[in-house]
């Protein structure tokens, strides 16, 4: 059975729908797992949907209309790894509150791109970086690393890893790479 709210509360959740985050709306914790997550929806929809709340007045129908509308926009971006990872990001660097499937899903191809590189030579010099790494050959992989920031000086993720190689001294050496 479907749990009822009482029209204050439909109202005063309809009147801060727009300062809720995601997580906030789902009522889940922002490591939440897939499963937390889909709870969490069902449970949500199940008192939001419109057709179980028929008999209510109509301005309340337009408001349970709206939050059932964001409960299903929260889960959709939520349960994809890919769109989560970007709505967090989001949500980290403080961009706001919430994220279009369309923008969650081209975001989350531009970081992917942006991680594996952007040009052909971009990915070759990262492949052999990560497999020099695997290796335990540093200093190979920094020149690697190096290698492919000339054909993508922009790229964030080829920064950071030089950065960490640079910064992190090796195993059993006190200097750096």
């Amino acid at each position: 059975m479907a749990t009822e709210l009482a029209p204050t509360e439909i109202k005063a959740l309809a009147r801060i729908l727009d300062e809720l985050d995601y997580y906030g709306l789902l009522h889940v914790p922002p490591g939440a797992d897939g499963v937390a997550v889909k709870r969490a929806y069902f449970a949500s929809s199940r008192v939001f949907h419109p057709d179980a709340n028929r008999h209510l007045p109509e301005d309340l129908q337009a408001a349970i209309a709206r939050i059932a509308k964001r409960v299903t926009e929260a889960y959709s971006v939520l349960r994809d790894p890919r769109r989560r990872a970007a709505y967090d990001r989001r949500l980290a660097e403080g961009t706001g509150l919430r994220i279009q499937l369309a923008e969650a899903q081209a975001e989350a191809a531009r970081s992917e791109t942006q991680q594996r590189g952007r040009t052909p030579q971009g990915r070759q010099y990262y492949a052999r970086a990560e497999a020099d790494l695997q290796r335990g050959d540093r200093a190979a992989a920094a020149r690697n690393l190096q290698t492919a920031l000339t054909f993508e000086p922009d790229n964030a993720l080829f920064r950071e890893k030089l950065a960490e190689l640079r910064g992190r001294p090796r195993p059993g050496s006190p200097g750096r790479v």
